[in-house]
């Protein structure tokens, strides 16, 4: 039998409980309760991803890359040839690669700023890896304001991940929100008005392509005997001459023979159609610029920040890409460490990427010619582990 209101003894050690000085603050909003996400997370990406040329190609564009790059596995004294991690992550799951679930893992993050990673049947490592929709998970607060939970949602049927003391059964990857405890903010929501403009933008052509579209030009009848318009027959003997005559490519650019008053007014773009393009061009760019592509590469016309495609290409992996990847794979790798016990690291490996294969060769160049520096620094400031296996040291 516990007894509860026993006073501790004056010699009793104190057991130290070490815990954040904000948790109860945090708890305070919401303790034993699911916080929602503030952004309706199915409505933004069926208007920028599903319905949005620009965001879709965009989201691709990082996802494919990131989720193509080389990965490494390695310690604090060597990288490994083969390992574990390794393994799981070139074959995560029964129905993906590595790959595909990368791809599927960055597009979540890219989109609603969350992404969430499920161990099936742990052991030492996870037997299996899968990638959880962000817009079906919840994070459930616990008193100290950490996750106490995580409820996937599926057709009003709700899972429910309990995180006990020892390893969390979910992987949550989040990106930076300056106003949200539990959730991260993605560049959908940041590019959410340059969206509402480019879609609008589509669906008014659409509309005026359907309803009201400008013709080449008009003929314009003057009667000079003071006929207000043409007969029917004239009308129908005109019409079918424009049919015959000078309508399908066979006709392109034959001269129309105009008579009895008849003039013909050619119809261009007015200066309000033509802002109303680059009002578009606009918002696209803005959409690219939020996920950090930089628009040449878009096909996005009026960008002339990078000399080349070349330069583009090189920013793009440098800025965006690598960032991305590098959060990823770290996040990955800290969460695997705790269920076997090793401290492991996963990233990228940047001698293997071609867009970034000169500023390598520099900084491998670089780094060898420096002479005060020892085999050590000089691996450490490659990224490379202070020993390799077989360096016979």
């Amino acid at each position: 039998m516990f007894e509860f209101f026993t006073r501790a003894k004056p010699d009793a050690p104190q057991v130290e409980v070490k815990a954040s000085a904000t948790g109860r603050v945090l708890a305070m909003q919401g303790a034993g309760r699911v916080a929602w996400s503030p952004r309706d997370v199915v409505s933004l990406t069926r208007a920028g991803f599903t319905g949005n040329p620009i965001g879709y190609r965009a989201v691709k564009m990082i996802a494919e890359a990131a989720a193509a790059m080389p990965l490494v596995v390695q310690d604090a004294q060597r990288r490994y040839d083969t390992h574990p991690v390794q393994a799981l992550i070139a074959r995560p799951n029964a129905a993906q690669g590595r790959a595909e679930l990368l791809e599927a893992l960055y597009g979540q993050v890219l989109l609603t700023g969350n992404g969430y990673l499920e161990a099936v049947a742990t052991d030492a490592l996870p037997a299996e890896m899968h990638v959880l929709r962000s817009d079906r998970m919840s994070v459930v607060p616990g008193p100290d304001g950490w996750p106490a939970g995580y409820e996937y949602n599926v057709n009003g049927r709700k899972h429910r991940f309990s995180v006990a003391d020892g390893v969390s059964p979910i992987c949550h990857i989040k990106s930076f929100h300056p106003q949200d405890d539990h959730y991260g903010f993605s560049a959908l929501q940041a590019a959410a008005s340059a969206i509402d403009v480019h879609n609008a933008a589509s669906r008014w052509s659409k509309a005026l392509l359907d309803n009201a579209a400008r013709p080449s030009g008009a003929i314009v009848y003057r009667g000079a005997d003071g006929q207000a318009s043409l007969t029917a027959d004239q009308y129908d003997r005109l019409l079918s001459e424009m049919e015959t005559q000078h309508q399908g490519a066979r006709n392109a650019g034959r001269p129309m023979l105009l008579e009895g008053g008849l003039d013909w007014k050619p119809m261009g773009f007015s200066p309000s159609d033509m802002e109303f393009q680059k009002t578009k061009e606009a918002a696209a760019r803005e959409i690219a610029i939020a996920f950090g592509v930089p628009p040449m590469l878009l096909g996005i016309p009026g960008d002339a920040t990078y000399a080349n495609y070349q330069e583009a290409n090189r920013a793009f992996y440098r800025h965006t890409v690598l960032p991305l990847a590098t959060r990823v794979t770290s996040v990955i790798a800290d969460w695997l460490s705790d269920f076997s016990g090793e401290r492991i690291e996963l990233r990228p490996d940047l001698d293997q990427i071609p867009a970034l294969s000169v500023e390598r060769d520099a900084q491998w160049r670089r780094v060898s010619d420096a002479a005060f520096l020892t085999d050590a620094e000089k691996r450490s400031l490659l990224g490379l582990p202070a020993l390799e296996v077989g360096d016979g040291q």
